[in-house]
């Protein structure tokens, strides 16, 4: 049976680079991923940050490597995938998922909250997809799977950073998309809504009841709701889509 189960994955025995792998949305597309067969890299800022998801992917019989890199410092990034790529030799799926937050009006918001959200969130998954590119194409094959927002398509008072930054990451999307398809190689968008994690679980009961007002379906999501997407973009039935956003947001943004 279990044979037949390892037949059946989606992913079976490909390599997965997952950065900010170590929670919430990142933590639940590592263990989607590995669930069908993916082995997995971790990036995160801090190592022990990613030890709870790599025990994760462990117990359902998958490697895990865990690497500790700053997405936004370009010489950390590049020298990160070169030891990466000497370790596991290849990859065949990479996920853009660190994300910051630095919320505040305009009129109050600092140039330095501006700059750490933008150098992380967008310039982070610049520097990520272009270090790894070289290799997609010699293979020529790949899946890149960039994890943006819905307040990169709507807007959101108080987040101009964040949603420039997440705008931003569609807009990259598209192009690599476009430069890249020849290869083989796809490149799509993930814009998740609301999702119950650790950055929403501060919001206080007055703001959450306003959220789930915008909300059709009325309710946040689940970081599955995010990881079930990233499957799709990953497995073999999204091989003729690309540069696609796709909203996992319970209808707010339609």
């Amino acid at each position: 049976m279990e044979k037949i189960l390892n037949i059946m994955s989606l992913l079976k025995d490909q390599i997965a680079v997952i950065t900010g792998a170590g929670r919430g949305i990142g933590q639940a597309i590592a263990i989607k991923f590995a669930s069908e067969g993916a082995d997995i890299v971790c990036i995160e800022l801090k190592t022990e940050f990613a030890e709870q998801t790599a025990q994760k992917v462990k117990e359902l019989g998958r490697k895990a490597w865990i690497f500790e890199c700053n997405v936004a410092d370009a010489a950390m990034v590049e020298s990160t995938a070169a030891k990466i790529l000497e370790t596991t030799g290849r990859i065949d799926i990479l996920v853009n998922n660190a994300g910051i937050t630095r919320d505040n009006l305009l009129m109050r918001m600092s140039e330095a909250d501006w700059d750490a959200v933008l150098d992380i969130n967008l310039k982070g998954t610049f520097l990520v997809t272009k270090a790894f590119c070289r290799a997609f194409l010699k293979q020529r094959s790949g899946r890149i799977i960039n994890i943006a927002s819905v307040i990169g398509l709507m807007g959101n008072a108080g987040q101009c950073n964040y949603g420039a930054s997440k705008a931003g990451v569609i807009g990259f999307t598209k192009c690599v998309a476009r430069e890249l398809a020849s290869r083989g190689i796809t490149a799509n968008a993930i814009a998740p809504g609301f999702i119950e994690t650790a950055m929403t679980a501060s919001l206080g009961e007055e703001i959450r009841q306003q959220l789930l007002k915008q909300i059709p379906l009325g309710t946040l999501g689940q970081p599955e709701d995010v990881a079930n997407a990233a499957l799709f973009f990953a497995s073999p039935g999204a091989r003729y889509v690309t540069g696609q956003v796709l909203a996992v947001d319970g209808g707010m943004a339609m």
